[in-house]
């Protein structure tokens, strides 16, 4: 069955605006009334010495933690914040369910691993093989009600996919967590989300290196006495979009934190989004 179009709500003012002026302790609004911090800590591949890095991202000022039940890293997650003696409300906790399997006990399952009673935001990890995932939803909309998950949202899903999980759950994710960088983004699911309220979280925001020695991007960095990736990571929180930046080592993750000192302009803004080509680390763009 076709999806009928969304009900659009247009902000009178930009998605960046709304948290300005930008700062570590800055938070994004979400369509339920709730708020997240506008920078994360992504956890992929950090299946090592995860506790010792996470207590000393904490310790460095990050608030919002991003993991998943396939990353491996929750138990580590869970202890670090026991270890860090940070109160459980000072910390954002992004999960994720995978696109098999029951959500409900699949959240269940992460909130065992990570020792904790709930999870602030809950995401299908991406679009089942085929549909897209109403069932999974309605678990999370359950989790959501028996208070395990205070928000739930999507993750590598494209705009069409929304529209159709809304038209059949009639409830729209407060997140749709992609790929997103100036090498590859979609100006049509930006005007999306952002005409929907939906906050775009950005994984891998930094390329996972593969892109920071382009030489347009290393030369504007040099012009405001940054690295390449603390200008990437910059030009996401100017678009309102929350970079969850991965670095287990301690200076990493000073160096992704220290943005919130400078502004990059609007024409330079403009020359970073002139560089998509919709590239992805992946090969392709997920949800595009």
């Amino acid at each position: 069955m076709a999806a009928s179009p969304i009900a659009v709500s247009i902000a009178p003012r930009s998605r960046a605006e709304l948290f300005q002026p930008l700062s570590a302790d800055s938070n994004v609004p979400l369509l339920s009334g709730r708020q997240m911090p506008v920078l994360g800590l992504g956890t992929w591949q950090l299946k090592h010495q995860t506790v010792d890095s996470i207590v000393q991202a904490l310790e460095a000022g990050y608030r919002l933690i991003d993991t998943s039940g396939d990353y491996h890293t929750q138990r580590g997650i869970g202890d670090a914040l026991r270890a860090s003696g940070t109160p459980r409300e000072a910390v954002y906790l992004v999960t994720k369910i995978e696109e098999t399997g029951d959500a409900y006990e699949a959240m269940r399952t992460n909130l065992a691993e990570l020792r904790l009673d709930y999870a602030d935001l809950v995401l299908i990890h991406r679009p089942p093989p085929r549909g897209v995932g109403e069932e999974l939803w309605r678990g999370l909309r359950r989790a959501k009600r028996d208070g395990l998950a205070r928000d739930i949202g999507v993750s590598n899903y494209s705009i069409e996919q929304i529209e159709e999980l809304v038209y059949r759950t009639g409830e729209l994710p407060v997140v749709n967590q992609i790929e997103w960088t100036p090498f590859g983004h979609s100006p049509r699911m930006y005007d999306f989300c952002h005409d929907n309220e939906i906050v775009i979280q950005a994984w891998s925001p930094l390329t996972r290196g593969m892109r920071l020695n382009d030489d347009k991007l290393a030369a504007m960095a040099a012009r405001y006495g940054r690295t390449p990736a603390q200008l990437l990571i910059r030009w996401n929180l100017q678009l309102g979009v929350v970079p969850l930046p991965k670095a287990n080592h301690a200076n990493h993750q000073r160096d992704n934190l220290h943005v919130f000192d400078f502004e990059i302009s609007q024409l330079d803004m403009a020359k970073l989004r002139s560089l998509n080509e919709h590239w992805s680390a992946l090969g392709q763009l997920e949800y595009v």
